[in-house]
C-alpha cells in the first residue's frame, strides 16, 4: 500500500520536472531559434552605441594671425531621466545652479529615456558646482563652444553662431562651408552601467576640423576705428554710425565696424538696433560726399578745369518751381572753389557742362548701380532710378547726391577709385582659407572691377580734394604729419516724403596720403544732435583715425603741394 503510494508520487514529480524541463526546453528553442535576431537586436541596442563627434570649428585671425574667433570646450549638462531618484528636488537644485526654470528641467527629467540635455555650454562655475553635488543621472560632457576673445570688436564683420556651432550671421555664415568641418563617429560597446569599453571599439571615424579664416583686418586698426567711431557718437548723441577703413589699391578692409554693437559672446542680450550691419544693410542719400562723382566726370569728360568760373546766385539759384540752397551765399567761385566750399549750385551748374547721359555713366561707374561684392552676407542696394526714369529736374538735384542712395561700402569704394589712380576694386574681408598647418587651401586675391577715371583725372582729383581738408569745409580733417584729402557731406534724410529739416546723416569720405594714398576711410554718423554737420561731427574722427593708423603702418610723414 505504502509502496505503491511512493511509486505513484515518484512518477508524479518525475513527470513534473519532466514537463517542466520540456517548457524549457521549448522556450529555450523558441528564444534562440526562433526569436534569436529579435533579442539580439535589443542586447545590441543595450550595450552597442554610437557616438556623433563634433569637429573644431576653424578659428579666425586678423591679417597678422592675431585670433579674433576661436573654439574652447565647455562642458554640457545632460540626464539620465530613468536614473534620477529625486526628479522635482533634483530640478530645483539644477534649476538655482544654471538659471533655469524649474519646470523646464521637470518635464525632461520626467522623459522616460536614458539622455536629455539638460544645458549645453555652461560656464566654470556652473560646472564646478554640479561637479561638488555629484547628483544622480546628472553628468557633464565636453562640447567645443564659439569665443571671442574681444567681445565687441569687429561684432557686425565676424557674426555669431548657434548651439551647435553653425554660422548664423557674418563672416561666420558666409564663410560657415570653410569654418564647420565634418561629423566623425564613433561605433562602440558599453557595460551594463553604460561606460564605454575603449577595448570593443566596432568603427571610429575621426572628425575634421574646420578650415581656418585669415580676414584683411587689422586688430590694432579695428581697434583705432572704433574708439574713435564710439567718441563721435556719444559726443552727438547719435542713433547709429559707421566706419570702413580700406586700402584702396587692393581692396583690403582694415577695420570695419557699426555703432550701436553687442558683445559677441552673449548674442542673446543684443538689441534689435545692434545687430544691423549698417555698413551694407543701410542705404540712404549721400549728400555732398557725392560731389567727388560729378567733379571726376566734369575733369574726366574736358568739360572743366580749376580755374573755370561759375556764379553761385549768392546763395540762392532758382530753377523753374525749384529754388536750389547753398548752406553759406556765395558770388563766383572757381571750380577748385565750388569743391571746397561744397557749393550745391555750383556744383549743379558744373554737371550742366556735360549733361545726364554723362552723370549717368559716371555713377554706373563708381558703382553706384552695382553691389560691392563684399564677402559679408546681406548686401543692399540702394533705389537709384535708370536714366529713363529721370524726371527734369533730376539733375538739379543728383549731382550734389539727392535722389541717389548709396551704402557706406559702396562710399568706400567710390573714394578708393580716385585714391587708386582711377580702378574701381572689389572690397574683401578674407584673403584666405588655411589649415592648421597655415597652408593656403583657397585663397581670394585681389579684383580689379574696372578703370573708372584715367590716372591724370584721379591725381587731379586728389589734388582737389586736398584742398576740402587744406582750406574747405573738411579742415577738421587736417592731419599734422601727412597730406589728406577728403569730401565731407551733410545729407537730410527723408521723411514722409519731404527732406527734413532736423535728422541728418553727417559724413565724410577721404584719403591719405595725397601723395600715395594707403587708406581709404569712409565716416557715417545717423542723426547727430545738436550739431550735425560732416565737417564737424566726422572729418575730426577721419583725422584722428587715418593719423593712428598710418603711423602704425609705419607709413612716412609727407608735406608735397599737388
Amino acid at each position: 500500500m505504502h509502496s505503491g503510494t511512493f511509486r505513484a508520487r515518484q512518477v508524479i514529480v518525475f513527470l513534473f520536472f519532466l514537463l517542466s524541463l520540456t517548457i524549457l526546453l521549448s522556450r529555450l528553442l523558441y528564444l534562440q531559434a526562433i526569436r534569436h535576431k529579435f533579442f539580439s537586436k535589443i542586447a545590441d541596442e543595450q550595450h552597442s552605441i554610437s557616438i556623433e563627434l563634433p569637429p573644431k570649428r576653424g578659428t579666425i585671425f586678423d591679417r597678422n594671425m592675431r585670433v579674433l574667433a576661436v573654439n574652447l570646450n565647455n562642458d554640457s549638462i545632460f540626464a539620465n531621466a530613468r536614473e534620477v531618484k529625486n526628479k522635482r528636488g533634483t530640478s530645483r537644485v539644477l534649476s538655482s545652479i544654471l538659471n533655469l526654470k524649474e519646470d523646464f528641467i521637470y518635464e525632461r527629467l520626467s522623459r522616460d529615456k536614458s539622455f536629455v540635455w539638460i544645458k549645453r555650454k555652461i560656464t566654470r562655475d556652473e560646472s564646478l558646482t554640479i561637479k561638488r553635488l555629484k547628483l544622480d543621472g546628472i553628468g557633464l560632457i565636453k562640447e567645443s563652444k564659439r569665443y571671442y576673445p574681444n567681445r565687441t570688436l569687429a561684432c557686425h564683420l565676424l557674426g555669431v553662431v548657434d548651439i551647435d556651432n553653425i554660422g548664423l550671421e557674418g563672416l561666420e555664415l558666409y564663410y560657415n562651408r570653410y569654418l564647420k568641418g565634418e561629423n566623425g563617429w564613433l561605433s562602440s560597446t558599453q557595460d551594463a552601467r553604460r561606460v564605454l569599453l575603449e577595448s570593443y571599439q566596432d568603427e571610429y571615424v575621426p572628425p575634421k576640423d574646420g578650415f581656418n579664416l585669415v580676414l584683411t583686418i587689422d586688430e590694432v586698426i579695428q581697434h583705432i576705428a572704433e574708439r574713435e567711431l564710439l567718441k563721435a557718437y556719444e559726443k552727438y548723441n547719435a542713433k547709429g554710425a559707421s566706419i570702413i577703413v580700406m586700402d584702396p589699391r587692393s581692396g583690403d578692409i582694415l577695420a570695419l565696424a557699426n555703432l550701436p554693437n553687442y558683445d559677441l559672446n552673449s548674442p542673446g542680450t543684443r538689441s534689435n538696433e545692434s545687430i544691423r550691419n549698417r555698413a551694407i544693410n543701410d542705404f540712404f542719400e549721400p549728400g555732398s560726399v557725392f560731389k567727388i562723382v560729378t567733379a571726376s566726370a566734369a575733369l574726366e569728360e574736358g568739360e572743366v578745369d580749376f580755374g573755370n568760373k561759375f556764379y553761385c546766385e549768392n546763395g540762392a539759384y532758382k530753377v523753374g518751381r525749384r529754388v536750389l540752397h547753398d548752406h553759406r551765399p556765395h558770388g563766383v567761385l572757381t571750380f577748385r572753389e565750388v569743391i571746397e566750399k561744397s557749393s550745391n549750385i555750383g556744383t549743379v551748374k558744373v554737371a550742366a557742362t556735360f549733361g545726364s547721359s554723362v552723370m549717368y555713366k559716371y555713377m554706373r561707374g563708381f558703382g553706384v548701380y552695382d553691389k560691392t561684392g563684399v564677402d559679408l552676407p546681406g548686401e543692399v542696394l540702394g533705389m537709384n532710378r535708370p536714366l529713363s526714369k529721370w524726371s527734369g529736374v533730376s539733375m538739379l538735384a543728383i549731382p550734389m547726391g539727392q535722389e541717389v542712395t548709396v551704402t557706406a561700402m559702396q562710399l568706400a569704394s567710390a573714394i578708393s577709385v580716385i585714391a587708386d589712380n582711377g580702378y574701381l576694386v572689389r572690397p574683401r574681408i578674407v584673403s584666405a582659407v588655411v589649415d592648421e598647418n597655415g597652408r593656403a587651401v583657397k585663397e581670394f586675391p585681389p579684383k580689379i572691377v574696372r578703370k573708372v577715371l584715367s590716372p591724370k583725372t584721379a591725381a587731379k582729383m586728389r589734388a582737389l580734394l586736398m584742398g576740402v581738408v587744406e582750406t574747405g569745409t573738411g579742415k577738421k580733417a587736417k592731419i599734422e604729419d601727412y597730406n589728406a584729402g577728403g569730401k565731407t557731406g551733410t545729407a537730410q534724410k527723408v521723411e514722409g516724403g519731404t527732406y527734413s529739416h532736423e535728422r541728418f546723416i553727417a559724413s565724410f569720405i577721404g584719403f591719405a596720403p595725397v601723395e600715395k594714398p594707403e587708406i581709404s576711410v569712409v565716416i557715417c554718423v545717423d542723426e547727430p544732435q545738436p550739431v550735425y554737420y560732416g565737417g564737424d561731427v566726422a572729418a575730426p574722427v577721419f583725422k584722428n583715425v587715418a593719423d593712428e593708423s598710418l603711423k602704425y603702418l609705419g607709413t612716412k610723414g609727407a608735406k608735397a603741394v599737388i
